[in-house]
């Protein structure tokens, strides 16, 4: 039986974007190893990435640390993470690999150079992109483009990206993937469950719930929103952020010093997001940058009309005034009007408001797990029958 390795900087990434890889690689009869840095960087509790790594064990899947460091400013961290990832691929053999995140793909690229292993490498969104700063254009974007030489098949998450590669690098094959393949089939809540979950979370029934999911960083934004809920003085508007992160202090320090605790919750990493969203009015997603955001999926598969910035990727996704109303990304006047409209359109057009959710629940469809996988087994099967070795 062919073995392959799925490898990114961080179980997190593992946990979120492949799973359902790992599980349909081991259904085409390979045996699967897992390489990431299960230590340290990841965005979910490190309660999370035991389980993950249980879970893993128990599918029969190797797990090996790899030191991979997030920040390319740690050459030396990321040298010995190369040396890791080159000594797997001479010991184990593998049919290929399949790499993930702008660390994972440069140190598997390079090890699957020296060592003549074959590589797929997913980009979930490159960091040069249209109205990327000049420094992302000059630092990531040669690299990629050296780097596709090395790469034996590249998949893309949305159009832009695809049009860049496809236009400018070298790689020996560019597949389209709509995205990581979301479960578009869910339970839904009663109502008297929805009633309790708001209970739980200490939100009033007739609360007007935004919701948002991501983690807390520069480029994921959430202040921007905050601001601009601050900015409605609407006392029937509630916002609950799921995640952690760096800037997770620093958000909490702002809605305290400004008085808006009572409005705006931190609820930390959850696994029971689905229920939240089902209990929520809308969705807000804030980023500078995105692929294909996988929470911004699962709230369009739960019926949510959303606000999201207009970049790559979400552009994807929702057609402004259809599913949702798109914003500028920074601009807080944008999500404040974006907010109060989708607030007056529920109680006053909520026909029109609820159709928005209907909307979004029809699109996703097209980026579901089964879409995914019949892309994603054409990918893995009849390229790699013969043995790369």
């Amino acid at each position: 039986m062919k073995r392959v390795l799925m490898l990114a900087s961080v179980a997190s990434m593992i946990d979120q974007f492949n799973m359902p890889n790992i599980v349909l690689l081991q259904k085409l009869g390979y045996e699967v190893d897992v390489a990431c840095n299960f230590i340290e960087g990841n965005t979910c509790s490190d309660e999370r990435v035991a389980e993950l790594k249980q879970k893993l064990q128990d599918m029969h899947v190797r797990c090996y640390q790899i030191d991979f460091a997030r920040n390319i400013k740690h050459l030396g961290q990321n040298m010995r993470a190369l040396r890791q990832v080159e000594g797997l691929m001479k010991q184990n053999g593998y049919a290929f690999c399949h790499c993930h995140s702008p660390i994972g793909g440069v140190v598997a690229r390079i090890a699957g150079h020296r060592t003549r292993t074959k590589v797929i490498y997913t980009a979930h969104g490159f960091h040069f992109y249209q109205g990327a700063s000049v420094m992302n254009w000059l630092v990531y974007y040669p690299v990629e483009k050296m780097l596709s030489r090395w790469t034996d098949v590249l998949i893309t998450i949305n159009h832009e990206d695809y049009k860049l590669a496809k236009k400018k690098f070298k790689m020996k094959k560019l597949t389209y993937v709509p995205g990581i393949g979301i479960d578009t089939q869910r339970e839904c809540l009663s109502q008297k469950e929805k009633e309790e979950k708001r209970k739980k979370l200490g939100i009033p029934q007739d609360a007007f719930l935004i919701t948002n999911a991501a983690e807390f960083t520069p480029n994921k934004n959430q202040k921007t929103v905050i601001e601009a809920i601050e900015q409605l003085h609407n006392p029937n508007i509630y916002f609950v952020m799921c995640g952690i992160g760096e800037k997770k202090a620093e958000l909490e320090q702002y809605v305290k010093e400004h008085g808006l605790e009572e409005h705006i919750r931190f609820v930390g990493f959850r696994n029971d997001l689905h229920e939240i969203l089902q209990t929520s009015d809308c969705f807000v997603l804030s980023s500078f940058r995105e692929g294909l955001s996988v929470a911004l999926m699962e709230a369009m598969a739960e019926e949510l009309p959303v606000v999201c910035s207009r970049i790559r990727g979400n552009v994807d996704l929702i057609k402004d005034g259809k599913g949702g109303i798109l914003v500028s990304p920074g601009n807080k006047e944008d999500y404040e009007a974006a907010f109060r409209k989708l607030y007056e359109m529920k109680h006053k057009e909520l026909a029109d408001f609820q159709r928005m959710g209907q909307i979004n629940a029809e699109k996703v469809q097209g980026f579901g797990r089964k879409a995914v996988e019949c892309v994603m087994e054409n990918v893995y099967l009849p390229r790699w029958k013969i043995s790369s070795k």
